[in-house]
C-alpha cells in the first residue's frame, strides 16, 4: 500500500506545481470586509489547500479521541461485569459448599410416600 500511496501523493503534487506555474496571475481575495489579499491564484489555492489538509488532519484526531474514550468505557464496563460475574461464582461456590454441608432432613412417614 506505500508504494501506491507515494504514486498518489506524488501525482497530486506534480499536478499542483504544473498548474501553479500556469496561474501566475494576480487575483484579489475579500478576506473579510474591508480586507483583501491580492496574490497569484496558485498561491491562494495553494494556502486553500494546505488549510483543508489541516482542518481535515484535526478533524481525524478529533475523529480518533472520540474512538478512544468510547473503547475506554466499553472496557471499564467489561470490567465491572468481568468482577460481577466472579463474584457471583464465588457465591454460588459458597453456596455449594454450604449445602453439601447441611445434613438433609428426615423424611416423614406421611412425606415419604405412604399413601
Amino acid at each position: 500500500m506505500g508504494p501506491i500511496n507515494f504514486l498518489i501523493i506524488f501525482a497530486l503534487c506534480l499536478v499542483l506545481a504544473l498548474f501553479s506555474l500556469e496561474n501566475t496571475t494576480p487575483v484579489a481575495i475579500q478576506v473579510v470586509s474591508g480586507v483583501q489579499v491580492e496574490a497569484p491564484l496558485a498561491i491562494e489555492l495553494i494556502c486553500a489547500m494546505g488549510i483543508g489538509g489541516v482542518l481535515a488532519w484535526m478533524f481525524g484526531i478529533w475523529l480518533r479521541f472520540l474512538r478512544y474514550m468510547s473503547s475506554r468505557k466499553v472496557v471499564s464496563q467489561i470490567k465491572s461485569k468481568e468482577k460481577q460475574i466472579k463474584e457471583l461464582q464465588e457465591d454460588m461456590e459458597r453456596y455449594k459448599v454450604e449445602l453439601e454441608e447441611k445434613p438433609l432432613p428426615a423424611l416423614s412417614a406421611a412425606e415419604s410416600g405412604e399413601q
